[in-house]
């Protein structure tokens, strides 16, 4: 079960999520499409087993991503840059294709640790009035950056990045008051 699970999930890391068939997991994994419908009842179930570990995948990868920035939202705006531009075809899958989601983008953003919670605190002891709105506005410029790394638009180093999202912090900051 391992196995396939792992497979499939190295499958949609380097090749994207379209590319997880029976078939080619199975030629992957080295062993016929018999062992997958053993364990998984169908691709589906199969696709849903991928898109947990990806979603479980992502919450690791912000846990461990370097915390750079002070402004709230920053630290996650970056780790979520990043991981659009290192992981392109896990972010397609959690973030971009609508099809496939089993999760919100904000519940897998917040995680179990609650991440946007922490963050929208943050602002709110910085003295934001309005946190909620200004998460929306710096996600919605987030999430734009990161599409961009997708489509090769997005060429701004760390350092740049981290500026732009700490400026854009401060501008939607005053906005709020």
């Amino acid at each position: 079960m391992q196995m396939i699970l792992d497979t499939a999930f190295a499958m949609t890391r380097e090749k994207g999520f379209a590319n997880v068939t029976a078939r080619k997991v199975a030629s992957e994994a080295g062993c016929s499409t018999q062992p997958i419908f053993r364990v998984y009842k169908n691709m589906d179930e199969l696709w849903g087993a991928v898109y947990d570990r990806a979603a479980a995948f992502f919450q690791d990868y912000y846990e461990l991503y370097p915390r750079m920035g002070r402004a709230p939202f920053v630290n996650l705006g970056m780790a979520y840059i990043a991981f659009a531009r290192e992981e392109r075809h896990l972010f397609e899958l959690l973030f971009v294709s609508g099809g496939s989601r089993r999760k919100g983008m904000y519940e897998i953003l917040n995680g179990a640790s609650g991440n946007v919670v922490y963050e929208i605190n943050m602002a709110r002891a910085a003295g934001c009035p309005d946190p909620s709105d200004l998460f929306m506005k710096m996600w919605i410029f987030i999430h734009g950056a990161a599409c961009m790394t997708l489509t090769g638009d997005y060429d701004l180093s760390d350092v740049q990045t981290l500026e732009l999202l700490e400026h854009s912090y401060q501008a939607f900051m005053g906005t709020n008051r």
